[in-house]
């Protein structure tokens, strides 16, 4: 992937990650927010209920035999509520009672009357004159059943704790109301979200060409006339996809720019102090072989000004093709052939071996110019950097619904200090034969080419010496 398309996925990449983000801090701040409500309201609950009960207690003795009949009648009430997003149709609160040994003298449900309630950490906190609250499980397996209690202490007419009551709601009353206002977050964040893919649409339009994109959209329906539905879809996802790129390089071009300057100016700068040098030199009197080593000198550079030339304008027209403009079947198998013959006289010239490992034939689609051209500076390259006398090993398989073609060689491989430039722009190494570097473009043109068909291309050390290089490109399929 490029730095450009590294550099704008990244981009929505972490907007998109920053609004899940925000989302989940705020549902969880909603969820702690709702509990910590809850558990005041149950504050508030648990003191009235104290407060009523110390008003018919006598003395030391608590009486709650009026609230009998109040959580009855309570219990028994519909009444319909809406509250937000969800309906309450009767009360759950239940109530505990203890004395001050934190025996229960009342229970409004009543099924704990007479138990010993002291270990439980809302009675035994408030019976020590402290705040006291727990959540426990009604059922073990069931994390829903949790209940959340709150304790108040009863007091008697001398200020004296006389017992403790405990006031209960279950907290999946909660869960529908946190629901609810979570997923009215996650709405708020789809409709974020795709108010940005929008604007990017909007951009797109806005920096593409508007006339042309909608030529192009209208040149579609026609063609197809609305009978073929799916490529109609797919040749659409085509011309969106290219204004989509088209409007990013606009949105980058300027950083992209001055990187290829800075790049191509730094390649200059060598070949143009020889020109400079040699031709200063041929102004002096010198003798008639040294004036042809200077002029064969001025040649040689300028070719290599004119070669750097030819692929930088090269290169840089393929990366502004998004898409094939033509794409057709194309026999990897014959091509590969047809390549390893055009190169058989450089490989006998350096008594190296070629040899093609082919079980069945692969086919892709794609352009049959822009792949040879690819194969060519993969193959090249294994001829630059391979000892004589020794062999280079093309193999062509299937992984999937890959076609992996694997070029290796067995020169001295890649140094680990280049193993990460490879395929930077302009970045060769020295040829062990002459000892010169290449133009540092190949590469990075092969990289173009196997984006532009879907693929991938990698370039390593083979683990038994040498280097190889594996094009990666989707295969059609033979169903």
């Amino acid at each position: 992937m490029s730095k450009r398309n590294r550099i704008f996925l990244s981009v929505i990449l972490l907007f998109t990650l920053g609004v899940a983000a925000l989302l989940y801090t705020v549902s969880s701040g909603l969820d702690i927010r709702y509990r910590e409500s809850a558990e005041e309201t149950l504050v508030d609950t648990a003191y009235i209920m104290a407060a009523w009960i110390e008003a018919d207690a006598s003395e030391s003795l608590i009486d709650a035999s009026r609230m009998n009949h109040v959580f009855d009648n309570l219990y028994s009430r519909r009444f319909t509520a809406k509250i937000y997003a969800i309906t309450k149709h009767n009360v759950n609160l239940r109530v505990y009672v203890t004395d001050s040994n934190g025996t229960v003298v009342y229970d409004s449900k009543g099924e704990k009357t007479g138990e010993d309630f002291r270990a439980w950490h809302d009675i035994h906190m408030t019976l020590s004159g402290q705040y006291g609250a727990r959540t426990t499980r009604t059922d073990e397996n069931d994390p829903k059943s949790s209940v959340m209690y709150v304790a108040a202490p009863i007091h008697d007419s001398n200020n004296q704790i006389i017992g403790a009551v405990s006031v209960g709601k279950a907290v999946s009353s909660q869960h529908e109301l946190i629901t609810s206002a979570q997923q009215k977050l996650v709405n708020v964040g789809l409709i974020t979200l795709m108010a940005f893919l929008i604007l990017l649409i909007v951009v797109t339009v806005w920096l593409a060409s508007p006339t042309q994109l909608t030529h192009d959209i209208v040149q579609v329906f026609k063609q197809e006339k609305l009978t073929h539905p799916v490529r109609i879809l797919r040749r659409l996802r085509t011309i969106f996809k290219s204004a989509f790129l088209d409007m990013r390089d606009a949105m980058a071009g300027r950083s992209y720019t001055e990187e290829y300057v800075q790049a191509l100016t730094h390649e200059l700068k060598s070949p143009l102090t020889t020109i400079r040098g040699a031709a200063e030199l041929l102004r002096e009197p010198m003798a008639e072989t040294q004036k042809i080593r200077f002029a064969d000198n001025i040649h040689h550079q300028a070719l290599r000004l004119q070669e750097l030339a030819d692929k930088l304008l090269e290169l840089s027209s393929l990366e502004k093709r998004h898409t094939l403009e033509e794409a057709n079947a194309v026999s990897m198998l014959r091509l590969t052939q047809e390549l390893m013959q055009a190169l058989a006289p450089m490989a006998e010239r350096k008594k190296i071996k070629l040899e093609l490992i082919a079980q069945e034939d692969v086919t892709v689609m794609g352009d049959a110019f822009l792949l040879q051209r690819a194969l060519t500076n993969l193959l090249a390259n294994a001829l630059d950097f391979s000892p004589a006398d020794s062999s280079i090993t093309t193999q062509i398989e299937t992984q999937g619904k890959q076609c992996v073609i694997s070029i290796r060689d067995l020169g001295q491989g890649i140094p680990e200090y280049a193993l990460d430039r490879i395929f930077e722009k302009f970045y060769s190494l020295r040829r062990p034969d002459s000892g010169q570097k290449s133009t540092g473009l190949g590469l990075p043109f092969v990289r173009e080419i196997a984006h532009l068909h879907g693929g991938e291309i990698v370039l390593a050390n083979h683990p038994q010496g040498g280097a190889i290089a594996r094009l990666t490109l989707p295969k059609i399929s033979n169903t």
